[in-house]
């Protein structure tokens, strides 16, 4: 266990199901010397939980109303922040311009449109002092992880084709229902999807071009009616994206297929050879072209490191424990607010392909 003074206190904004997923995350990284010292939300059944959580693992916990007070207690040098996507933008500007440096991990997306991303990256550019890393912790799932390795190492030569299939459970219940709207979600594309835009953007090597997109509201939440409203966010979707190497990406989305064996299924297909990695199978298989079908290799992706599965399959933890060795050893974070910022704009430039029935520029978008 780490010395007392060398102990890197962290506050969490935000603890419905996510922020407490955190909360037990960072507890299964205690022996690297972290510790939650506080939380904020004004949802306080949410409130409750996590003090229930905190006080399981013997962690004395500050809890506080808002993430201003969090902040103005001086009690952290990390602050996670897990809330409502339309929060983001205002939680991350007060982080960023408060007078004492805080490091934080926000929880993806970024920010629900491209323009209150810029501010953020913008306002960031201006503390040097502080890190800042967005959650797009599916580069961490080990198939996932095994399979970028796969193509930075050049066994399928020159990436040609991603293809990202997630067949999932529609979304979950959050509080308030604030998941239902576009207005504070981004959108399904945006809020659900940066973590394939982004993961297509690290396989291709690229940079997205323009987008066509293909989707619906079907079958799920139709039948909901919130401060009389009905949900506008889609629940499935085709998107296709272009690169500026020449490479495509494709996703296919569907959120009413409980009956799916993994939940994700990627595709990386170069001009050599090709990659798959199956989410929560947890299996990828690699492929020759010269080999054929009989060549084909199928392996076991684990990672040792792990120590808590969790909601996301060990991801959450291996991106903590990444984040903490940036802070420690003053790096750049493996996911930066670029990356957050590429991912939102073509989730945003899908959601109006959809809208406009019409490829999307990038630039367009930006």
């Amino acid at each position: 266990m780490a010395a007392a003074s060398n102990i890197v206190k962290y506050g969490i904004v935000g603890v419905g199901m996510m922020g407490r997923e955190h909360l037990i995350n960072l507890y299964h990284l205690r022996t690297e010397g972290v510790a939650v010292v506080a939380i904020a939300d004004p949802h306080v059944p949410s409130q409750k939980l996590a003090l229930d959580l905190a006080q399981s693992f013997k962690w004395p916990i500050k809890v506080f109303s808002g993430h201003k007070e969090l902040l103005d207690s001086l009690l952290c040098d990390v602050v996670v922040v897990s809330t409502p996507n339309m929060t983001h933008h205002h939680i991350l500007m007060d982080i960023i311009n408060h007078p004492k440096p805080h490091h934080v991990l926000v929880e993806k997306p970024l920010c629900t449109t491209v323009a209150h991303c810029k501010e953020v990256v913008e306002a960031a550019r201006k503390r040097q002092d502080i890190l800042v890393q967005v959650g797009l912790e599916y580069r961490y799932m080990p198939p996932v992880a095994k399979l970028i390795n796969m193509v930075k190492g050049g066994s399928l030569g020159q990436v040609k084709m991603v293809a990202i299939r997630e067949h999932r459970f529609p979304f979950l219940v959050k509080v308030n229902n604030w998941n239902r709207f576009n207005i504070n979600s981004g959108g399904t594309l945006v809020e659900k999807c940066c973590h394939f835009f982004d993961l297509m953007r690290l396989f291709a090597g690229a940079n997205p071009l323009r987008v066509m997109a293909s989707g619906a509201i079907d079958v799920n939440h139709k039948d909901e009616v919130y401060d009389g409203k009905v949900p506008d966010i889609i629940d499935n979707a085709y998107v296709i994206v272009e690169f500026d190497n020449g490479s495509r990406g494709m996703l296919d989305l569907c959120m009413f297929a409980e009956g799916s064996k993994n939940e994700q299924e990627i595709s990386v297909v170069g001009d050599v050879g090709k990659g798959e990695a199956f989410v929560p199978e947890s299996i990828v298989r690699f492929g020759h072209r010269m080999a054929g079908r009989d060549g084909v290799q199928t392996s076991k992706a684990d990672n040792d490191q792990i120590k808590y599965d969790g909601l996301h399959h060990g991801s959450s933890y291996l991106e903590h424990l990444h984040f903490l060795s940036a802070i420690r050893d003053k790096q750049g974070p493996a996911v930066d607010l670029h990356d957050g910022l590429v991912s939102v704009a073509m989730g945003v430039a899908a959601q109006l392909s959809i809208e406009k029935g019409r490829f999307v520029t990038i630039e367009e978008v930006m």
